[in-house]
C-alpha cells in the first residue's frame, strides 16, 4: 500500500519500478515489454494510476498527434523499491519538442528489451550493468551499458555504444584507443571476472556505420562489432555484424 486510498502496489508494479531504475526513461511500448502488459489500454490505465500515486513521473515528447508519453521513476517510487533515483529531471507533464538524452536512452532501452525479454534459443541473458562513472578511473570510458550473455561455451561480455550521429570521429578514435587500453591492462578481468569483452557499436545508418568502422579500424582490428540499431533490434543474433576489417557480415555467435 502506498498511502493512496484504494491503491495497492502489485508485484508487477514493483518489478516495473526496479526496471525503470535501469531504463531511466521509457515509453509505453517498452513498459509493456518489461512489465508484461498484453494490452496498451491496460498499460496506460496502470501507468496513470502509478503517476497519480506519485510513484512515476510523466512527461511528453513531440507535439500534436505525434506526442508520446514517457515515464520515469519518482523519488518516492525509487525509495519504495530501494533503487537509486535517476533519470531525466523534467517537470510533471512537461512537453518536450526534442531531447537528445531521451532519444539516446530510448535507443539503449530497445537493445536492453531485445536481449532480456525476447529469448533466443541457447542464449541466456545473464546481467546488465549501467554506468554513471568511468569503467575504471584511468579509462575515461562511460559505456551505454554492459551486457553478459551465457551460452554453452560460457559468458560473453559486451560493452554497448549507441551512436545517434552526434559524436565526432575524433571522439570515436579516442574511444577505440581507450577500449584497447582497457583490454590490454587486465583491469577488465579484475572488475568483471572475464578475460575478454566485445564493444558493440550500434548506429542509425549504414553510412554512419562505415564512417565509424573506418576510424576504429585505424586503431584496432579487434574488440569492435558494428551493426545498425534497426537490424540489432530485430535480428541481433543473425549475420548482421561487421568487424573493423572485412565486408562479410557475421552472426553474433558462431555455430557450435
Amino acid at each position: 500500500m502506498t498511502g493512496n486510498k484504494g491503491f495497492i502496489l502489485q508485484s508487477r508494479d514493483q518489478h516495473l519500478l526496479r526496471e525503470l531504475a535501469i531504463l531511466e526513461v521509457a515509453d509505453c511500448e517498452q513498459i509493456k515489454i518489461v512489465a508484461g502488459f498484453g494490452s496498451t489500454t491496460r498499460a496506460n490505465t496502470r501507468l496513470l494510476q502509478l503517476v497519480r500515486a506519485g510513484l512515476l513521473r510523466r512527461f511528453f515528447l513531440g507535439s500534436g498527434g505525434g506526442r508520446k508519453a514517457l515515464y520515469a521513476l519518482s523519488q518516492k517510487g525509487a525509495y519504495l523499491v530501494g533503487v537509486p533515483y535517476r533519470g531525466p529531471r523534467r517537470r510533471q507533464d512537461e512537453v518536450l519538442v526534442a531531447d537528445y538524452y531521451i532519444a539516446h536512452q530510448l535507443a539503449i532501452n530497445e537493445i536492453y528489451c531485445t536481449l532480456k525479454y525476447k529469448p533466443f534459443p541457447g542464449i541466456a541473458f545473464e546481467r546488465w550493468v549501467s554506468f554513471h562513472q568511468p569503467v575504471t578511473p584511468s579509462s575515461g570510458l562511460i559505456p551505454d551499458g554492459l551486457v553478459e550473455l551465457r551460452t554453452a561455451s560460457g559468458v560473453t561480455s559486451c560493452f554497448l555504444e549507441v551512436d545517434l550521429g552526434h559524436e565526432s570521429l575524433s571522439i570515436w578514435q579516442r574511444k577505440a584507443k581507450n577500449y584497447l587500453a582497457l583490454a590490454l591492462s587486465g583491469d577488465f578481468r579484475k572488475q568483471f571476472g572475464q578475460d575478454h569483452f566485445r564493444v558493440l557499436v550500434l548506429v542509425i545508418s549504414e553510412r554512419r556505420l562505415q564512417s565509424i568502422r573506418k576510424m576504429v579500424g585505424t586503431v584496432t582490428e579487434k574488440l569492435f562489432w558494428f551493426a545498425t540499431l534497426e537490424s540489432a533490434n530485430t535480428r541481433f543474433f543473425t549475420p548482421i555484424w561487421l568487424r573493423s576489417l572485412g565486408d562479410q557480415p557475421k552472426p553474433f555467435f558462431e555455430a557450435q
